[in-house]
């Protein structure tokens, strides 16, 4: 038996380092949950996390992180090689907050007004370092190095493709990457893993709708912007309905209309501003002519022309069987036989999707849900809430995770071939 001493931070391990387990867990739990806390009451909005990554910066070379030198803003991404040889595995945790007033009541509210951790961006990086903290103190048992990257403006979905073009896999080192977000509808103690889509992939439309403005009295003069894209509108629902499998989870949502200035003129142009979701990369493939045909016909119709900007954003989380296998068995191997769950998938976005086309990866939800605590409000909420109390566990997935991906490509390596599970 190992007893591993962080601060006052005290783990209490039998053999593998992704064992650890707490002896003293109200020092562990106090010592997180400040950091939580802290991070919580000063959030930022994507692109602008500028304190919250200096504080990143601090925590990790205190514990002997090394920080790669990328060439971006906001943002930390930073390594610890371990005692023994071998490949280089990733972890993922997002940083940004939304722009959202926080209406939770609680003691350590956002003191940065009209913005909020408001969907546990703050958790998700308390995970993180906690992982950390072990992973540094049990460097000399690593089989291999760990990176791990602190990704900004996951929200604009801009992060990702950021650190990408900054050279995050330019030097080719890092064979696998892993990454996690709370789930409020999946119960505390549950881990939801699935080795397929878990989340959507998500574009914006913009389709500009151009008539003949006149007097709102003499309609018969004009070509009326604002019926012709209200019957768009409504005619986009029929590319899901009527065009594609009922089998295929698509959305589209048109969730701006703008048009027109005044009461009493009949508008020449209007925008509408949406976002489309899918799972199945050949249906994404079909949606900018799809939407563009039924725009431009139903427009026609009416005498007026519609123009699409189709902008693709991200594509779907597709986990690869391999590194799922592996998340579950750190799971298992961490909470028990009955803590992990199939999860119901979501068509909100994510673009950790940007890094597994590049290395194999798996993402995957860990469970919040408590509602005799009140969490139970789903992401984005004013009134949102994370599961402190699940803290201590998703660190010990999360360690047990990198570990295993380790041991994995050092076995793959003294075999000559890579292992199944």
């Amino acid at each position: 038996m190992n007893i591993i001493i962080i601060g006052n931070i005290i783990y209490k391990g039998e053999g593998r380092l992704g064992h650890t387990k707490l002896s003293n867990q109200e020092n562990l739990v106090k010592k997180l949950i400040e950091i939580r806390h802290e991070l919580h009451q000063f959030p930022e909005v994507s692109s602008k996390e500028f304190k919250t990554t200096e504080r990143i910066k601090q925590w990790l070379t205190e514990a002997g992180y090394t920080i790669l030198p990328l060439e971006i803003e906001t943002g930390v991404v930073a390594e610890i090689q371990g005692g023994l040889p071998g490949a280089t595995v990733s972890y993922r945790t997002d940083i940004d907050a939304l722009p959202i007033q926080e209406e939770t009541g609680l003691p350590y509210s956002s003191k940065n007004e009209g913005v909020s951790h408001a969907c546990g961006h703050d958790f998700h990086m308390t995970i993180a370092l906690g992982a950390a903290l072990v992973l540094a103190e049990n460097k000399n048992q690593l089989r291999g190095t760990v990176r791990l990257i602190f990704q900004p403006a996951e929200e604009t979905t801009q992060g990702a493709r950021q650190l990408i073009e900054a050279g995050l896999f330019s030097d080719q080192k890092i064979k696998a990457i892993f990454g996690v977000h709370n789930q409020p509808g999946i119960v505390a103690g549950k881990v939801g893993i699935t080795d397929h889509h878990l989340m959507g992939a998500v574009d914006t439309i913009r389709i500009t709708i151009t008539g003949k403005s006149g007097h709102g009295a003499i309609p018969q003069n004009t070509v009326d912007s604002v019926v012709a894209g209200s019957a768009v509108v409504m005619g986009l629902q029929s590319a899901v309905s009527r065009n594609l499998d009922p089998f295929e989870p698509v959305v589209i949502t048109i969730g701006s209309f703008h048009s027109g200035t005044t009461h009493n003129v009949i508008a020449g142009t209007a925008e509408l501003f949406g976002t489309v979701r899918s799972f199945n990369p050949e249906i994404r493939a079909q949606l900018p002519q799809l939407i563009e045909r039924i725009s431009k016909e139903i427009a026609k119709g009416y005498g007026a022309e519609a123009k699409l900007e189709f902008i693709p954003q991200v594509p779907a989380i597709d986990n690869d069987p391999l590194m799922t296998q592996i998340v579950k068995e750190a799971v298992l191997e961490t909470l028990g036989e009955d803590a992990v769950v199939q999860p119901k998938p979501t068509l909100g976005g994510e673009d950790f999707a940007l890094y597994q086309q590049h290395v194999p990866g798996c993402y995957f939800w860990i469970g919040t849900g408590d509602k005799d605590k009140g969490v139970s409000k789903q992401w984005h909420d004013s009134a949102f809430l994370v599961n402190d109390d699940v803290i201590p566990d998703a660190v010990d997935v999360v360690v047990r995770t990198l570990e295993k991906s380790l041991d994995h490509y050092a076995q793959q390596s003294s075999y000559g071939e890579e292992k199944r599970w």
